[in-house]
């Protein structure tokens, strides 16, 4: 079988879902299908590429043809909104270039988001299968950003419904759409309206014996003497939380010094989060330590893992932390309370909460006994529940399905 993952965003990038690709890619090569991995090629967006041949086209060549063609005489609404209005020409260089490349040999496409889902569904083959999984609900992100941020206007109504319809067609273009989540599959059929037989619920997979040997090689990273040591890993943008992990860390601060935290990621926050961090007066027990490729021995070093998240679906960061045996802090937003039991593996707590956070760290570093039986607990269910081999032996049964009831349909 000749089977193409594609997403929206660009790759390789730091998040859940290249790794999802790699190690997807990793399995179905094994038994013997040829893979290739479809995306933008950077964060500006300026070319797409299949990333493992080397195949590009840059969109600077389609870009004055849909500026011309989309104006805002003959296409108003998509000016309406200035996210709209970046989202649409985005999504059709991104079709654009998609086709140019060539899509038409493969067997099954499986998408990775509601705009490569939607883009791919009106250019693949008559022939060719669609699956798509979607690892987050983009309309309820773009609702935060559309009522908190700059980006917030008397047109935020309009880009509201946008949004939603793209969730909508998004969930409802492939054969199949695959979810990790009771939650993503609520959200799809009660809020937008997704047909309940389109989809497919089934948790992610993990390269387990891959992570468990990384552990093994020691980070450069050293925990200081005499502290525990508390590790965020993830990008530094606003729905992340980390503002709020750091209210919490001064209010514990002010109570007990026995702890370090370590901040492992990068984004656009960064600089915002940093200054946040010293104006705290947290000084040197916070240390952003930006992006690094030793994540499973930085777990090794620490303590507690936390998440604090204002939105979440599935996250590969709290899977690597459970498979570290580290007692997991997280919000009970999204698909978090799925993943982590309160008191059992980890503790829930509400979003933007810093109070609720400081209370968790409090007991965690109080209790060495409790912060240690949830992190065994945590690794038991890991071990079980994220078996790689499931996920893939589901995903193959889905591509089938997929391309019977393609050819079926024609």
């Amino acid at each position: 079988m000749k089977i193409l993952l594609a997403t929206y965003w660009h790759v390789p990038h730091l998040g859940g879902v290249w790794p999802y690709m790699e190690q997807l890619k990793m399995k179905l090569e094994a038994l013997g299908h040829e893979v290739d991995l479809l995306g933008y090629g950077d964060e500006a967006g300026s070319f797409v590429h299949i990333a493992n041949k080397g195949q590009r086209i840059e969109t600077s060549h389609f870009l004055p043809m849909l500026r011309a063609k989309l104006n805002s005489g003959l296409y108003p609404a998509i000016h309406e909104h200035v996210l709209i209005e970046y989202t649409e020409f985005r999504r059709y260089a991104y079709e654009l270039s998609v086709a140019y490349l060539g899509i038409e040999s493969y067997d099954v496409i499986h998408t990775q988001d509601i705009f490569s889902t939607i883009s791919i569904n009106r250019i693949r083959h008559p022939r060719t299968a669609q699956v798509a999984t979607i690892h987050g609900c983009v309309a309820h992100e773009m609702r935060y950003h559309l009522e908190t941020s700059l980006y917030s206007s008397p047109a935020s109504h309009i880009a509201r419904v946008y949004y939603d319809q793209m969730e909508h067609f998004g969930g409802s273009s492939a054969e199949y759409t695959t979810l990790a989540n009771n939650w993503m599959k609520n959200n799809l059929t009660d809020e937008f309206h997704v047909p309940e037989n389109k989809l497919k619920v089934f948790q992610y997979g993990y390269d387990i014996p891959k992570f468990l040997n990384a552990m093994q090689t020691p980070s450069a990273l050293r925990r200081p003497p005499g502290k525990k040591v508390i590790v965020y890993t993830g990008r530094l943008v606003e729905l992340k939380g980390v503002q709020h992990l750091l209210q919490s860390l001064a209010r514990l601060k002010a109570s007990r010094l026995d702890w370090e935290c370590w901040i492992v990621g990068d984004g656009d926050k960064k600089a915002e989060l940093t200054q946040q961090s010293q104006m705290l007066g947290l000084g040197d027990m916070v240390v952003f330590w930006g992006r690094r490729d030793d994540i499973p021995g930085i777990l090794e070093q620490s303590d507690i893992y936390v998440l604090p998240s204002l939105i979440e679906n599935q996250p590969m960061s709290v899977i690597e932390a459970q498979l570290a045996g580290k007692a997991v802090v997280t919000t009970n937003t999204g698909g978090l309370p799925e993943m982590t039991e309160h008191r059992v593996t980890g503790l829930l707590t509400p979003v933007s909460d810093p109070d609720s956070l400081f209370e968790a760290f409090y007991e965690l570093l109080h209790d060495d006994n409790f912060h240690e039986a949830l992190g065994a607990r945590a690794h038991k269910f890991a071990m079980k529940h994220w078996a790689l081999d499931t996920m893939v032996q589901r995903m193959m049964a889905v591509y089938e399905e997929a391309i019977h009831k393609r050819t079926h349909n024609l």
